[in-house]
């Protein structure tokens, strides 16, 4: 008689008397549990690996004319799964979800490649755990491993460039041949920090504008200031710029400036501010009443990205002025001349306001950009990134609109949400690097790793590096199954081709990926690989389950 059934016996019966009893699961059950959730997770996910992927059907939790989510993306399917009937089993299950997860928000792609790299590794390390490994020294080899991997990957990244080579990327990344072409039309041009904004359409077409300068959220707070009415926008030259967040409240509080401007020779002044009454403004208006002498104009502070103070320091840089900031005690009667940024132009129209360029320091706009690049790859979550990024755009200069139309509403939305992912994951491409795809540079990893094995003196290290060695197959094995070709037919004739070399699953042929251009992102690649050892390094060791119920609600006060 087990052990297990012993303490069965022991723990049912204090269930049922406390809610509250843990449910404790040992050995060997816990293991078996874990990979069935594991499993159940990672073979929803797998048919949506590779160019010719299949779909999977989501239920709405909601029943009724409500139609099923037909989705491709492992990042949204694995959130759409939220619990398993079996607690155990569901252990797993959400172990895995979370890190798909993850690996979705952070780079926003390779969630299926993370899945199958996951299970792969899981199955077979629990299968040598079982039969008499040891699960601590398991952990540590794959880390190991898990090192020469991306190295090996990172030495074979080579940089994405060019109009061309960026939109064959994008159209491996979402299949639509229009928008991946607009999309490498506007990153050639705008860069990988050049500041993008999708917006859905309301025509079939895919449409784009191209903006000068940086632009902000914050427009005029007078119409009385547009310099042309019929486009409802002012426009000014040589400017001075008071960047705040000051709200203006006496009018005396700007003569002091609008004098030290005036007197400096400036032709024009903008202030930006939270508030601005509208005496303040009325003064403002009479300092322009010869246009052609002077003109000043009042727009509201932007909001939208990072924080208030972060964005007018941006511009303070950008304009060579200092930013005054009411959290830093700051008012107008401390504001010196020296203290204005300068600019070649300033637009503005009701909602948005821009500078073309700023004249501040050229050393002091690099360093602040090399700042703010390093906060990229350190932010934790995918949401931080974005906004630091589209800081950097914005003092880059290099700034683009995309409206993404189609023929229904659901379907506009639904390419909307592809072109940001696709958008997402070309700053990465374009960031780091891209390799050969299609599983390719993830097979040209196996022979450093046969390596050690092969030098390996302990039987722990050397089933490890095998193991990391046999996952490195999966994604390849599971984007030839998907397309509806045999593995094992072809496997042996990607190995000899040779490293870079695999099946086009278009085309039937065995190629050099990159000269095909069949490429994966370098940043998504590693990243997927890094979550998936290391995850899976992680969920090996889990020895019991113990799962608390909640407390039942009292209805006492």
């Amino acid at each position: 008689m087990s052990i297990d059934y012993e303490l069965d016996r022991f723990i049912k019966p204090l269930r049922s008397k406390n809610s509250q009893t843990p449910n404790v699961t040992f050995q060997p059950r816990a293991y078996q549990s874990v990979q069935r959730g594991i499993n159940l997770i990672a073979n929803v996910i797998r048919p949506t690996l590779g160019p010719l992927p299949r779909v999977v059907a989501i239920d709405p939790i909601v029943r009724g004319n409500v139609k099923p989510e037909i989705l491709d993306d492992g990042g949204v399917i694995a959130r759409r799964i939220v619990a398993l009937p079996d607690q155990d089993q569901d252990t797993g299950a959400m172990f895995l979800r979370q890190v798909l997860w993850r690996q979705h928000e952070q780079v926003g792609d390779g969630t299926a490649t993370t899945a199958v790299l996951f299970q792969s590794i899981y199955n077979q390390g629990i299968k040598y755990i079982v039969a008499g490994g040891n699960p601590m020294q398991m952990r540590s080899y794959l880390e190991t491993g898990l090192r020469v991997i991306l190295d090996e990957l990172q030495n074979r990244a080579v940089p994405l460039e060019g109009q061309q080579r960026i939109t064959q990327f994008a159209e491996t990344i979402c299949h639509d041949a229009p928008l991946a072409k607009m999309l490498g039309e506007i990153f050639d041009i705008i860069g990988e920090h050049g500041q993008l904004e999708i917006r859905e359409g309301r025509s079939r077409d895919l449409e784009r504008e191209y903006i000068e300068g940086a632009y902000f959220e914050g427009g005029l707070l007078s119409r009385l200031m547009f310099t042309d009415p019929l486009k409802c926008r002012a426009e000014l030259e040589d400017a001075a710029v008071l960047a705040s967040d000051l709200s203006i409240q006496d009018p005396d509080q700007l003569v002091p400036i609008l004098r030290a401007v005036i007197e400096a020779n400036l032709k024009s002044l903008v202030v930006i501010a939270n508030e601005i009454s509208e005496k303040a403004l009325s003064l403002l208006l009479v300092a322009s009443r010869d246009p052609a002498q002077f003109r000043a104009i009042a727009v509201k502070a932007p909001t939208d990205i990072g924080g208030q103070a972060a964005l007018l320091q941006d511009l303070a840089v950008l304009t060579g002025g200092r930013a005054v900031l009411s959290a830093a005690g700051d008012t107008l009667s401390n504001v010196r001349l020296e203290n204005l940024g300068r600019a070649r132009r300033v637009w503005a129209t009701t909602e948005h306001f821009g500078v073309v360029a700023g004249k501040g320091s050229p050393r002091a706009l690099r360093a602040h950009i090399a700042k703010l690049r390093a906060a990229v790859e350190r932010a934790g979550d995918s949401q931080a990134r974005q906004k630091i990024r589209e800081r950097i755009g914005k003092l880059i200069g290099g700034s683009a609109v995309l409206w993404v139309g189609g023929i229904s509403e659901l379907e506009i939305k639904a390419r909307t949400e592809l072109a940001e992912r696709t958008a997402e994951t070309l700053r990465s491409a374009i960031m780091k690097g891209v390799l050969p795809g299609g599983g390719a540079s993830l097979l040209a990893c196996r022979p450093a790793l046969q390596r050690m094995a092969d030098q390996a003196k302990e039987l722990d290290k050397r089933t490890t590096f095998r193991i990391l060695s046999r996952a490195l197959e999966e994604p390849t094995r599971t984007i030839l199954h998907n397309a509806g070709y045999r593995p094992s037919e072809y496997m042996g004739k990607i190995n000899q081709a040779g490293p870079g070399f695999g099946l086009d699953v278009r085309s039937g042929k065995i190629v050099d990926m990159a000269e095909a251009g069949v490429i994966d992102s370098a940043g998504v690649l590693t990243h997927a690989v890094h979550a998936a050892v290391s995850s899976a390094a992680l969920a090996l060791t889990v020895d019991v389950l113990v799962h608390k119920k909640r407390p039942e609600m009292s209805l006492e006060p």
